[in-house]
């Protein structure tokens, strides 16, 4: 008997060296292999017609296909092997063939789906690109949604597939026992369907989208992400607020970004020594610096008399601002009616506040009189 047909552990020199080389081969070739096969997928999406960049499309792939045919390439040529007859033993009820041969199947499951979720992933980049070019936000936080729940999809089948094929369970059976337990973990899990029902609604009643500035549950801040469960709120702290989507659904929800206008109002408490000329002369003033072409509609009322003082209250409502343009012009109107108030001489209410108490006949020293000058 030459070398080559020499027996070891139950296979010839020849069947080792020959699973050798397919294994090496296949190692070395499979960054070729891999994007010869990228390149292929590549081909049929354009065929389907969809409309994606080649380089980032075989960069992101690449990967996963290349581990997938190396392992694919390996587990048949390994098979091709005769299991050596020392190394079989028995752990519970399973042979250390079967043993060995479920670890491959798993592998290759396992990389399979790897390659199926990086396509996900590519095409959630590419929609993603798209929904960039448009103005509205809705369609962007609706990819991002239906990235994760596809990708969830997969890796429950990818579970199923691996029972069915590593373990040999017929997955009808497990479908019927899961549907029975699906009902018990419904009930057990029922606020996190809730959520998963109400984060539905969101995408489809589009109370919100991602970027809105949003006022619920006395939480003020800005929708970073709409996920699965919750929405994540950055507040004006800068911190990071995680809300149920249920109680997005249920709560009053005040979308701050879908405002037409920004409104203000502030009053002014006059000194009651003012004349009433002086006071219709500064009504009318503020109502000239109101003029402005970022202002929509405006009101300056004298609104009461009391002993305190005339109260004058304004209010207006502005174009659409963003926060910091709002208080820049809110801060020059204040300045104007300053400016006015000086110009006028008036007094506000409050200016003067000396009391004095003078007793006729003192009866001590310390009580014979007393001007007491507050702020």
């Amino acid at each position: 008997m030459n070398f080559w047909e020499q027996i070891y552990l139950d296979n010839s020199v020849r069947q080792y060296i020959v699973v050798s080389s397919i294994i090496l081969v296949a190692y070395v070739l499979k960054k070729f292999i891999g994007r010869y096969v990228s390149w292929l997928f590549f081909f049929l999406m354009q065929r389907m017609g969809r409309v994606i960049e080649r380089k980032p499309f075989i960069d992101m792939i690449i990967e996963p296909v290349e581990k997938f045919l190396f392992v694919f390439i390996s587990y048949f040529a390994l098979r091709s092997l005769t299991f050596p007859k020392l190394l079989i033993f028995k752990l519970w009820k399973l042979t250390s063939p079967d043993i060995t041969e479920a670890i491959g199947e798993t592998l290759l499951i396992w990389f399979f789906f790897q390659m199926l979720l990086r396509l996900v992933d590519y095409m959630a980049l590419v929609m993603g690109k798209k929904a960039d070019l448009t103005p509205e936000q809705d369609d962007n936080q609706l990819i991002v949604f239906f990235k994760d729940f596809l990708k969830v999809v997969i890796i429950i089948i990818g579970i199923l597939t691996m029972i069915s094929v590593v373990f040999h369970k017929n997955i009808n059976s497990i479908l019927a026992g899961f549907s029975i337990v699906a009902a018990a973990m419904a009930l057990a899990a029922r606020e996190s369907l809730e959520n998963l029902i109400a984060s539905f609604i969101i995408f489809f009643d589009k109370p919100f989208t991602s970027g809105d500035l949003l006022k619920v549950n006395n939480i003020t801040g800005t929708v970073e992400k709409i996920g699965l469960r919750s929405t994540r709120i950055r507040t004006a702290e800068k911190t990071y607020v995680t809300v149920p989507n249920k109680q997005m659904v249920d709560s009053i929800v005040d979308n701050l970004s879908l405002r037409t206008h920004r409104r203000a109002e502030f009053k002014l408490v006059l000194d009651n020594r003012n004349s009433a000329e002086q006071i219709r002369v500064l009504i009318e003033g503020i109502k000239d610096l109101l003029k402005d072409k970022r202002i929509v509609e405006s009101g300056v009322f004298l609104t009461d008399i009391a002993a305190e003082g005339y109260t004058i209250n304004i209010e207006y409502l502005s174009v659409q601002l963003d926060i910091r343009g709002f208080n820049m012009m809110r801060e020059d109107i204040y300045l104007k009616v300053i400016d006015l108030i000086e110009k006028m001489d008036l007094q506000m209410a409050g200016s003067e506040r000396n009391v004095r108490i003078i007793t006729d006949q003192p009866s001590s020293p310390e009580g014979s009189a007393s001007v007491a000058p507050t702020a």
